[in-house]
């Protein structure tokens, strides 16, 4: 349990850098407030991941073999798309606006922010 919550601070963390520095990524109300929805919204975006994400990156492989590897930024804005839909559905204040430039700068920022605090912070893996 301790290496899923880890990836969930580090989900939300990344998340939360993400709507401080892409347009059109929001989450909204007080401190506190965003601070859970960022938290919840982090563990669904870690189940997607887990989940559908594998699945959406064994059909797509021919486009990751022909961008050699930059499509997985378009892979993880779709998760971020669906984590977004889902957090609407769930009635969480976190929202993308569009598709092109807010989810692929957030699947952008989310991949590097993720990436630095797996490296400083290890999970037990």
């Amino acid at each position: 349990m301790g290496p899923f919550l880890i990836k969930v601070v580090i989900n939300a963390v990344a998340l939360w850098v993400a709507t401080l520095i892409v347009p059109g990524v929001d989450v909204t109300g007080s401190t506190g407030h965003k601070i859970g929805t960022l938290l919840l919204v982090g563990a669904i975006f870690g189940v997607i991941n887990a989940f559908v994400k594998p699945i959406v990156r064994f059909l797509s492989l021919p486009f990751y073999l022909l961008t050699l590897g930059l499509f997985a930024f378009v892979v993880n804005a779709a998760m971020l798309q669906l984590v977004s839909w889902l957090s609407g559905k769930l009635s969480l204040s976190f929202a993308i606006d569009d598709f092109f430039w807010s989810a692929i700068g957030a699947a952008v920022v989310v991949t590097f922010v993720s990436f630095a605090l797996n490296v400083l912070i290890p999970d037990g893996d």
